[in-house]
Order: structure tokens, then C-alpha cells, then sequence
């Protein structure tokens, strides 16, 4: 695993890898379909559609329960409509991973500066975060609207880096999909994939990651080892 000793940066990404936020999501998304009058989708469909921000939960929502031309035109109304229901909804039953808290302590002791970085935006992230009990840890937190583009384009990645005045190679990535893989090797950072998560219907194991871990806890062991 091409990791290098002198990591010294931390990026994590929430939906999927800090959180297990589906159920917030699908309750939002019934409340919303159901008031469009449009067929409900399951829990697994929603997860399967979490990865590229909220605008892209609604609008394969959409096509899934009213056909692609149908959620063009629904899109904007829809997309309001999920937004408010969702300001209610999230945090309800959003339930922090196994490992995530040891783990997020792990790095602080090693003194490594801790980033979250989502495509969920601010207005969602930063209250669920200190819901949660997790924003003490992150010196830094990019959302999805916090800069022009979001994951898999490695900007939010890049902006990290230079807040930190770090080198790419020192600041490693930490996600559960393809966007977070695809974004680390664009930005030329490393990556670790959790074993667990989303990952937009597709198969950890073919994501281009240096490694897979079981939790936050273990790829702490992971960066204390190398340091060792």
C-alpha cells in the first residue's frame, strides 16, 4: 500500500463513512415523492442514489418514479420541496459507524489535522455534525456548496490541501465510494475505502483505493503502524 510516512492530514467523508444518513434520506424522499403524488422508492434504492449531492438523490428519485422527461420538468419544484422536508428530517435516525469515534480520537492523538469534506451541503452538514458530536473533531469542514465543484472533481480535495499548506501525498483521503477514489487519484492524494457505506450500487473492491478497511478505528492503526 503506497501510503507514505509522512501523512499529516486526514480527509473524511460523511455520507457513507462517518454516518449512516439513509434513513434520513428515504424518509425525506417518501415525504417528498409522496406529496408529488409519485410512487414511493425503498430504503435500498435511496442508498443506491446517495454519492453526488442532493440535487442527484432528487432527480434520480424523480426518473425512477416519473420517467426522465417528467423529472426534468419536477426537477426545481422537487428539489425545494426535499430540501425542507430533509431541514426536518436529518439527524432523526442518522447513526454514527462503529469505529468512527475511536478512530476520529486515534488521529487526534497523532496529531493529524482532521478535514470532513461532502458533497451534502452546508446547510445540512454543519448541524448534523454537531448533532452528532462529531464537528469538534474537524479543524475543517468543505461542503458541497462551499466551492464551484464537489467530488469525483478533485477541487474540494485540492482546497484542503492548500488550507492545510500541505502536499497532496501527506493528506489522505478517507470515503466509501468511486467519487471519493476517483477524487484522491485526481488530486493526487492517497485513499482509503470503508468496507461498509454506499457506494452508488457499485463494489468497494473494484474502487481505485490503496486500501479497504473495516472502520475508522482500523485505518487509524493503519497510519500509527506506518508512523511506527
Amino acid at each position: 500500500m503506497p501510503l507514505a510516512r509522512g501523512i499529516a492530514a486526514v480527509m473524511i467523508d460523511l455520507d457513507g463513512t462517518l454516518l449512516d444518513t439513509v434513513p434520513d434520506l428515504a424518509a425525506a424522499a417518501g415525504r417528498m415523492l409522496a406529496a408529488l403524488s409519485l410512487p414511493a422508492r425503498t430504503q435500498e434504492e435511496i442508498r443506491s442514489f446517495v454519492g453526488r449531492g442532493i440535487p442527484s438523490l432528487v432527480q434520480r428519485c424523480l426518473e425512477a418514479s416519473a420517467g426522465n422527461a417528467r423529472a426534468a420538468a419536477l426537477q426545481s419544484e422537487a428539489l425545494t420541496l426535499f430540501q425542507d422536508i430533509y431541514l426536518e428530517e436529518s439527524g432523526r435516525r442518522s447513526a454514527v459507524y462503529p469505529g468512527v469515534i475511536d478512530g476520529l480520537a486515534q488521529m487526534r492523538a497523532m496529531r493529524l489535522r482532521l478535514a470532513c469534506v461532502t458533497n451534502k451541503a452546508a446547510r445540512f452538514t454543519l448541524p448534523l455534525l454537531e448533532q452528532k458530536g462529531l464537528a469538534p473533531y474537524f479543524e475543517l469542514v468543505v461542503s458541497g456548496d462551499t466551492l464551484a465543484r464537489n467530488k469525483p472533481d478533485p477541487m474540494q480535495l485540492a482546497h484542503i490541501c492548500a488550507a492545510f499548506a500541505l502536499a497532496p501525498e501527506k493528506v489522505l483521503l478517507i470515503g466509501d465510494s468511486a467519487n471519493d477514489a476517483q477524487a484522491a487519484r485526481a488530486a493526487g492524494c492517497p485513499v482509503l475505502c470503508v468496507s461498509y457505506g454506499y457506494n452508488e450500487g457499485g463494489e468497494v473492491h473494484n474502487f481505485d483505493c490503496d486500501a479497504i478497511v473495516r472502520s475508522l478505528s482500523e485505518a487509524a492503526n493503519i497510519l500509527q503502524s506506518i508512523r511506527s
